[in-house]
């Protein structure tokens, strides 16, 4: 009994001792690995996919405690909604985030100036260039006096409640959004819009190391980035391929082409490579529309536009409906995306790149289905009418008669000698009903 009794402190203390021994291990193995700097690069205008990029990348700094974010930004600005989203995630994000407006003739213009603002850390590289935070209507057109008022001090609202808790210059961030000014990376840095200039990274870390940094929720942390690894951080495939998509000069382009090759099979039926090509193209395009601000009105007139183009095939005006085919879906590109910035619409020679060559290729297409339709069917049955054979029976009214390099049954209304022409007038299953020849009606053959 005794013995039993003393094995059992022996067993509990190597047990607890065990894992003792791999809690320490661990900690000596998490004191080793240095934090880490996550870096991220935003060089688009801004929308969906990027919110959430970077929603996605602060969601792994703070997963992976890294130390901090840094994003490198560009962009010349982008749609009001997916800036507010990024600036919650920025402001609401555990790991402070580095806005580095970077490299050398980049910008941070519009959009792109409310979320270098919200930073913990804002910093521009030299010859870049950032403000120009004015609110621009959906597609560009002039607002009323009181809808601009409005818009106007949302923004300048939005604008104040960032930089006051970042201690930067308030009156001087307003401006960008009432006067529409814009700042150099030394003008910035000089009226308290930035805190650093730096010509690279690794610099920008060094004059970040160790100074304290005012966080939005009051709290003060210092940084030791000097020195630390960077990992970067990439868009997943899926990212990349709807960023490329929501370029709105390519979305166009695959909202074109969809629609072609749709015009191409309902004229064609059964080619069915057109049909799926076409699918696959619209389904890709009205995913991306779906996520920009989109004139529906725009998409009436772009099939609108295919319309115009089969009247000019059928009809032949000798161009004047092609011509309006082309103006009508060059409108359609220039109107589809009602966006705040030129950079967010379908640029122009896009328009007529697509519209010209498009215009062309349906006509043409169209000009050869319905010159195909209008053709005698010269095959089966319906190629059989009308047709000249020969008989080589005589026909009264059942007998035989060549066509075709073929030899058919067939009945004729009126007696017909053996070798005498006669015209096909119908097709009932393999027998074929005939009548003389005009030209050959009294005469006999005259044998070979």
């Amino acid at each position: 009994m005794e013995s039993a009794i003393a094995a059992d402190p022996v067993k509990f203390d190597s047990r607890y001792i065990r894992s003792l021994c791999l809690a320490v291990l661990s900690c000596i193995v998490c004191a080793s690995s240095p934090a880490e700097v996550l870096k991220i690069v935003v060089d688009d205008t801004i929308h969906p996919i990027t919110d959430e990029y970077i929603g996605r990348a602060l969601d792994e700094a703070h997963q992976h405690n890294d130390q901090a974010v840094l994003i490198e930004l560009n962009t010349p600005g982008g749609l009001l909604d997916s800036t507010r989203e990024i600036i919650q995630k920025i402001l609401a994000s555990p790991v402070p985030v580095i806005i580095y407006v970077t490299p050398s003739g980049s910008r941070a213009a519009s959009a792109g100036f409310f979320i270098l603002e919200s930073a913990d850390v804002a910093a521009m590289a030299p010859g870049t260039n950032t403000g120009a935070a004015h609110p621009v209507s959906i597609g560009g057109g002039k607002m009323d006096d009181v809808m601009k008022q409005k818009v106007e001090n949302d923004a300048a609202a939005l604008m104040r409640s960032v930089v006051s808790k970042r201690g930067r210059n308030v009156d001087v961030a307003e401006s960008t959004v009432r006067e529409s000014k814009s700042f150099t990376d030394q003008e910035a840095l000089s009226q308290k819009l930035i805190d650093y200039v730096a010509p690279n990274e690794q610099d920008l870390f060094k004059q970040i190391d160790s100074k304290p940094v005012k966080r939005f929720d009051g709290q003060t942390v210092s940084l030791h980035l000097a020195g630390q690894p960077v990992r970067f951080f990439d868009m997943t495939l899926k990212q990349h391929i709807l960023a490329y998509i929501l370029n709105p000069n390519v979305a166009f382009i695959l909202l074109a082409i969809g629609a072609l090759a749709l015009y191409a099979e309902f004229n064609h039926p059964g080619a069915v490579v057109p049909g799926t090509v076409g699918v696959i193209f619209i389904l890709l395009a009205i995913f991306a529309l779906n996520l920009l601000p989109t004139r529906f009105a725009a998409v009436v007139l772009i099939f609108a536009s295919f319309v115009l183009f089969a009247l000019e095939a059928k009809f032949a005006t000798h161009g004047v409906l092609a011509i309006g085919g082309i103006t009508t879906l060059t409108l359609g590109g220039l109107l589809l995306v009602d966006a705040p910035i030129p950079e967010m619409r379908v640029h122009v020679l896009t328009a007529l790149a697509v519209s010209i060559p498009i215009g062309i290729i349906t006509v043409f297409l169209m000009s050869i289905a319905l010159k195909a339709r209008a053709n005698k069917v010269v095959t089966g049955a319906q190629g059989l009418l009308g047709s000249i054979a020969v008989a080589q029976t005589a026909l009264s009214p059942i007998g035989k008669v060549f066509i075709h390099g073929e030899i058919w049954d067939a009945i004729s209304s009126n007696p017909v000698l053996a070798g005498q022409s006669v015209v096909v007038r119908q097709v009932n299953g393999l027998q074929l009903r005939v009548e003389p020849a005009p030209s050959s009606a009294g005469h006999t053959s005259d044998g070979f």
